[in-house]
């Protein structure tokens, strides 16, 4: 028996249709530095149209990439909306990595065209020349073009070309198991993988981003995507405000702690997400500024990697400000699991569960398996590899055979940890990360946690060291707040309460920054790198 209900496709165009239908008013604000710019969501949908008859004139045919190399601003939204509206398909580049990444993924997607902000074109006149399959590139801003010229594609000012267009776009509600987006993963083991989403998954993830158990995202907020849009869809919060019909607030390039405090204080946004190091960051400026107000945040999204206990704490009980922990990955758009406590939860419970990578939001189902693939308990003790799978979780990658990163229709994630019984995934490292000494398992997500824990600790990264009796001992290379003088005793005293005493490092070492990898985390693997090359100054400390 079939249902009598109408097959409508979920189509972003859908949800572009309704914000400009249903909230033409609320606006986009996007940070100048000196203040904002705004444009309201019916202003945003006439430029949108403008775009849309611009890359169809200049030849953007459906399925065509193009491809953004922006900052978080209202121009980049509209890439976002119009590109898969119009059939196309949005492809975000990530403006952090080295050339020669850029160059591979450009290439592999086979991108048609570049939107790229004038302040980014020294970085993309050093690959444009290669990019055998890009036709021309719109600029965005007022920037010097020249460098652009030259290397055999059109150079076009984004504002020139869409002034001479109509607002008036016939937007496409075709197959909603399309392309809409794609990105690519970081590249941390091998060649950057492309994910591409189905307008479909866009929808559904939008549709799980705003509800109650997620961010619950509605018309009276302002969401603020500090996390970049081209990193992992800037976890969905620029498609979720538009179908809540939220206002947006777009930091552009101002993403250090300074001007991101007074954007805050003077926009007054009710939610944000981005990296902890961002979060952290934004705490020790605040240490140093204490009139600032952050009290317009009602909660803040917060993951990418493990989100220090201490850093939730400082934050409620200094600003009342939520952070949340959430997990998920590029391959599942990313939304896959958020740290609300049960209702029923209390006191010490409730900051438990927040410390852990959450629940899976309805739709996604997590499991976890060992060596052999054998199905793990949900017991709150096995520990295994995660794996996952949901309607906006990918099941393949673009034009790459990776049959190791699919299992029995799951996702492996490379992410090891336990599942309790009432579904809250705690994750204690990455598969790569793990520090096996003496045939036990140590968590560096753990130890670093802890350490983070500490007054006079800013940042801490923990990664494996080859040791001639146990075979890996961890390494803890430390960031100290300034003007203090901390020594590695008293950070293992520190630790000796907390952890088994087999697990206290004895090679620390302290230093400016720990390195960080294209989106902001932690990049563990430069850290090995620097130590094994003899560029870590380590203390040896033992009992």
């Amino acid at each position: 028996m079939l249902s009598t209900m109408q097959t409508t496709p979920l189509t972003v165009s859908s949800i572009l249709r309704h914000v400009v239908q249903n909230h033409s008013d609320r606006e986009v604000l996007t940070a100048t530095g000196d203040g904002v710019r705004r444009v309201s969501y019916r202003e945003l949908g006439e430029r949108c149209g403008k775009l849309a008859n611009a890359l169809r004139r200049l030849g953007v045919a459906d399925d065509d990439r193009v491809a953004t190399f922006q900052w978080n601003n209202q121009e980049h939204l509209e890439a976002y909306a119009a590109i898969p509206s119009m059939g196309a398909v949005l492809h975000t580049l990530n403006i952090r990595l080295s050339p020669e990444q850029i160059r591979f993924i450009a290439t592999h997607a086979e991108d048609r065209a570049v939107i790229v902000d004038s302040s980014l074109i020294p970085l993309l006149a050093k690959v444009l020349p290669s990019l055998d399959t890009v036709r021309f590139v719109l600029v965005t801003g007022e920037g010097d073009i020249t460098s652009l010229e030259g290397c055999g594609k059109d150079v076009l000012r984004y504002e020139d070309v869409l002034a001479g267009e109509s607002s008036e776009f016939p937007w496409l509600d075709g197959d909603e198991n399309a392309a809409a987006a794609m990105c690519y993963t970081s590249g941390t083991t091998g060649d950057p993988k492309g994910v591409v989403y189905s307008h479909r998954s866009m929808y559904l993830h939008s549709m799980a981003a705003c509800s109650g158990n997620a961010f619950g995202i509605a018309e009276p907020d302002r969401v603020l995507p500090v996390v970049p849009m081209f990193h992992a869809n800037a976890w969905g919060l620029p498609y979720a405000a538009l179908m809540a019909g939220a206002d947006l607030l777009l930091p552009d390039r101002f993403l250090q702690a300074e001007p991101l405090a007074d954007i805050i204080q003077a926009q007054r946004p009710t939610l944000a997400g981005a990296v902890p190091t961002i979060w952290n960051d934004l705490l020790h400026y605040v240490d140093r500024n204490p009139d600032i107000d952050l009290s317009s945040l009602r909660l803040v999204a917060c993951g990418g990697s493990a989100v220090p206990r201490a850093l939730m704490e400082s934050f409620e009980r200094r600003f009342g400000v939520t952070i949340v922990q959430a997990w998920g990955m590029t391959e599942t758009s990313p939304l896959g699991a958020i740290a609300t406590p049960p209702a029923a939860a209390e006191g010490e419970d409730r900051m438990r569960y927040r410390a852990t990578q959450g629940r899976p939001v309805c739709g996604v189902e997590l499991r976890l398996v060992d060596d052999d693939d054998r199905v793990l308990p949900r017991d709150g003790k096995a520990v295994g590899e995660l794996e996952v799978r949901g309607p906006w979780v990918t099941g393949s990658y673009y034009r790459v055979e990776a049959e190791d990163r699919f299992h029995d229709g799951w996702l492996r994630t490379g992410d090891v940890g336990n599942i309790s019984p009432d579904g809250f995934l705690t994750l204690t490292d990455r598969a790569k990360d793990v520090i096996k000494s003496g045939g036990e398992w140590i968590s560096s997500v753990e130890l670093e946690n802890l350490l983070m824990g500490h007054p006079d600790v800013v940042e801490a990264a923990v990664i494996a060291v080859s040791d001639p009796k146990w075979q890996e001992r961890p390494l803890a290379a430390v960031v100290l707040r300034d003007g203090t003088e901390t020594t590695a005793d008293q950070l293992r005293s520190w630790l000796a309460d907390k952890v088994p005493k087999w697990w206290l490092p004895e090679r620390w070492a302290f230093v400016d920054q720990v390195p960080r990898t294209s989106v902001g985390k932690f990049d563990k693997k430069a850290l090995r790198r620097i130590h094994s090359d003899g560029r870590l100054a380590v203390n040896e400390v033992y009992e």
